[in-house]
């Protein structure tokens, strides 16, 4: 079994197609027994990007609800999320001195080394770190994280 923490734009793959869509399937499908680590934050940013995809008329009223209703079932069931805790935020701030980075990027960052950190610590191999925003990949590998990312995958 294998610990991947996905942020948005890496997890948003799942539920809609893109570069990458079918890797990222491979790797969430309960089957694979890969153990999926998500931001607090991820559902909801999942759902604003799809809500913009239903603004510009990318995408269908009814997808965009499925896509919220699934999401949704799937952080709850299917996924480990890593809530948002004053130790999250504060390394959060830490990165956002030490490196270009957004805010959620920064949140997402720290949530998955504060994971990597529980993993590590209990003996447990190291996460990987998945997203498909390649500035955010290059802070992670800086910041010691395994990386991959879904748009290598076409």
């Amino acid at each position: 079994m294998n610990h991947y923490f996905f942020d948005s734009s890496a997890l948003v793959k799942r539920y809609v197609l893109e570069t990458g869509t079918n890797w990222v399937r491979s790797i969430t499908d309960l089957r694979a027994g890969n153990s999926i680590l998500i931001a607090q934050i991820t559902p909801a940013e999942i759902v604003s990007g799809v809500s913009r995809r239903k603004r510009a008329g990318q995408l269908s009223q009814r997808t965009a609800h499925a896509v919220r209703l699934i999401i949704d079932r799937h952080a709850n069931r299917e996924y480990m999320t890593i809530g948002m805790t004053k130790a999250i935020v504060y390394r959060a701030e830490n990165l956002l001195e030490a490196h270009t980075l957004k805010a959620y990027d920064a949140v997402q960052l720290s949530s998955a080394l504060e994971s990597n950190l529980r993993l590590v610590t209990a003996g447990i191999a190291p996460l990987i770190f998945v997203s498909a925003d390649q500035q955010l990949l290059n802070v992670a590998v800086t910041e010691g994280l395994p990386v991959d990312n879904p748009n290598q995958y076409p």
